[in-house]
Parts: structure tokens; C-alpha cells; sequence
């Protein structure tokens, strides 16, 4: 994220817990800053890992707390996978999430078609939909690439060890 662009993230955080009559205490600023700046759908302890290193004094449970008012707050959203940790995203607006399920990388992707998705009629279930967001799940290509070479390697080796058991016979 670029540094105006971060400014006015910032900015606009400050605003909606003003607006809340929340405090932007320098635990909120910095847990925001953190999830800006690794800008990579990051778990809680890698926040935490993050604003260690800025500010010794921040705990984790202060992590996790502030994450989660954060997202109460609509500043941030959880990203809902199967993977093995909770994942935070500083886009709130609408965009849509490709997962890997090989290493759980997340990656945001916009498309208007999706956005344009009519909500399901769900009032049978009682729920009162506020949000549509959609997950693609598959194989990413640093995964793919992974894979390939891993095969690749095995094909070779298999193939060395052929050619040796002929010769000998």
C-alpha cells in the first residue's frame, strides 16, 4: 500500500472510531498500521509478529483484541477459509478471494459480474444477508510450479534407475 494511500486508511480509521466513540488508541493505530503494511491477508500472529517489533509492549491478547474490534468496527474484515488460522484483510470494500488449498495463500481479485451476484433469498433460515463475497479455491501457481518441478525430479530419478537396472542385466 502506498504511503498516501496508507495516510488515508489511517485517516479514515481515526474517523469511524471517533464516529463510534471509540478511542484510536496507539495499540488500534499500530495493529492497523501492521495489517497495512503486510497487506497479505495476514493471521493475528503475524500482526503480532509485526507490531513486536515496532512496540515491544503490545501483547498478543492486545493483537487479538484490536483485530477484532477492528473488524466490529468495519476498519478491516475477516477472511472466512478452511485454512488453518483466521486471516485479516484491510480491503473492506467488495472484492472476492482466490485460495490456495495447498498452502492457503489468499489473493483478492475484483470482477463485476460477481459483484452483481443477486443475495439468496435466506429469510427461511432467519438470516438477513449483508454481504456477498466469493471464494474460489484451487491451486496457486507457485504451488502448481512446485508440484511440476517435484514431478519432474521424480521422473528423472525413475528413469535413471530403469535405464541402470537394463544395463546390468
Amino acid at each position: 500500500m502506498n504511503p498516501q494511500a496508507k495516510t488515508q486508511r489511517i485517516e479514515e480509521s481515526r474517523r469511524i472510531c471517533r464516529e463510534s466513540r471509540v478511542p484510536f488508541t496507539l495499540q488500534r493505530r499500530v495493529v492497523l498500521e501492521a495489517v497495512l503494511d503486510l497487506d497479505s491477508h495476514p493471521t493475528a500472529d503475524q500482526v503480532h509478529e509485526l507490531v513486536i517489533k515496532r512496540h515491544a509492549g503490545i501483547s498478543r491478547a492486545t493483537v487479538y483484541r484490536t483485530l477484532e474490534t477492528l473488524v466490529r468496527m468495519g476498519v478491516i474484515t475477516k477472511v472466512c477459509h478452511t485454512g488453518r488460522a483466521v486471516r485479516f484483510d484491510s480491503r473492506s470494500g467488495t472484492h472476492h478471494h482466490l485460495v490456495c488449498v495447498r498452502c492457503d495463500e489468499v489473493v483478492d481479485f475484483f470482477d463485476e459480474r460477481l459483484n452483481a451476484l443477486p443475495a439468496p433469498d435466506v429469510s427461511e433460515f432467519g438470516f438477513d444477508v449483508s454481504d456477498i463475497r466469493v471464494q474460489v479455491r484451487g491451486i496457486c501457481r507457485r504451488c502448481r510450479e512446485t508440484e511440476e518441478s517435484h514431478e519432474e525430479s521424480r521422473r528423472h530419478a525413475s528413469a535413471g534407475r530403469g535405464g541402470a537396472e537394463r544395463r546390468r542385466r
